[in-house]
């Protein structure tokens, strides 16, 4: 039943994907371009040179740990709209250990990760204590955290001996803390690609080990399910909770620690936020909130975002991409709906033949 299952749910999905590109091409159409051509200079912008694949891989990469954050906490009853915060929050802890702590690589670099992990852990910590403790709403508080880790990085960025003159960033990390894979250079030349990929591949292992292996996954689940129920087999809810949004956070965190080790190697005052986390819960609803599909639904993404930049080579708008991403969105929240009205059709045929 549960294969059934899951079979059904990849079927919704690769239909909602398809659907979403033939509205897309509907829009190109409309726009009086070649859909089937700039189909191709997408494809071609993902997979025609090595440096492309490294590219969309190297996008594809915070869009997968954000996308893992957001569906751990799903998968154990919360809404982690807060994983663009704890990305923040993340990316600031390992820039500042990055920068001032020296040592060497070895030791430099787990400890840029850990404090990044931990420092997403924390915030989303507080989310899950406010729920635990006094019944606060996890998206009313995520949503508030969010705005605090955008100012708060700013205002640290803003500090001196940690902002470079003269500009909106802070000093770059040490060389002794870069994820950086220096020896493929040659073969993908300018796109910064670095251990992350690695790192989210292991997450996303870590993460499906953890929910459907551990009795601490069981335990977390089961809140999920039912809180009621599972206060009364015995398992503590509110330590439950909390824990769940410190580890979603903890992924969050990840994320940002990557980006800013691997590719941005400091942080600038933000404007508005990046959207990677936002992104990480479209990334969640495609992926179906499994792990694995996650990370396919996290290369999706990566490649659209890349390789919809290459439409601006035959003049289409690369907003185009924008678009199919929302109506691949938007089918698959239809197709939920569609299975709740034939779940509801089938329990009324039930009761009338009962």
């Amino acid at each position: 039943m549960r294969k059934f299952r899951i079979n059904e749910q990849l079927l919704y999905t690769l239909l909602s994907i398809i659907l979403g590109f033939l509205v897309g091409a509907v829009i190109l159409s409309i726009a009086g371009f070649n859909p089937i051509e700039a189909y191709s200079v997408m494809i071609q912008g993902v997979i025609g040179k090595p440096r492309f694949i490294a590219w969309t891989i190297v996008y594809a990469t915070p869009l997968i740990l954000t996308g893992l954050s957001v569906a751990f906490a799903f998968r154990t009853g919360l809404f982690n709209i807060g994983a663009e915060g704890q990305y923040i929050i993340g990316s600031m802890a390992a820039v500042l250990v990055g920068y001032f702590f020296d040592g060497p690589a070895i030791i430099h670099i787990p400890l840029a990760i850990i404090a990044g992990c931990l420092a997403g852990a924390l915030w989303a910590a507080v989310a899950g204590l406010l729920k635990a403790k006094f019944g606060i709403n996890e998206v009313i508080s995520t949503i508030m955290l969010n705005w605090t880790a955008l100012y708060l990085s700013n205002f640290v960025t803003t500090i001196d001996g940690f902002r470079l003159p003269n500009s909106e960033a802070s000093y770059s990390i040490k060389e002794t803390a870069s994820i950086g894979i220096s020896f493929l250079k040659p073969l993908v030349g300018t796109a910064k690609v670095n251990w992350g990929i690695v790192i989210a591949i292991i997450a996303a292992i870590l993460v499906y080990y953890i929910i459907f292996k551990t009795t601490l996954g069981y335990e977390l689940r089961a809140v999920g399910y039912n809180k009621h129920a599972a206060e009364y087999g015995g398992i503590n809810v509110n330590k439950s909770i909390v824990i769940s949004m410190a580890i979603a956070g903890g992924l969050a965190g990840l994320a940002g620690v990557t980006q800013v080790l691997g590719v941005s190697h400091k942080i600038t005052i933000l404007a508005a936020a990046e959207g990677y986390g936002f992104d990480g819960m479209a990334v969640s609803l495609i992926g179906a909130n499994s792990p694995f599909g996650v990370l396919l639904a996290g290369l999706l993404f990566g490649g659209l975002k890349y390789g919809g930049s290459k439409l601006q080579t035959i003049g289409a708008p690369p907003e185009v991409v924008s678009i199919v991403i929302g109506s691949i969105i938007y089918f698959i929240a239809a197709s939920s709906i569609v299975k709740i009205l034939i779940n509801k059709f089938k329990v009324k045929g039930g009761r009338k033949n009962g």
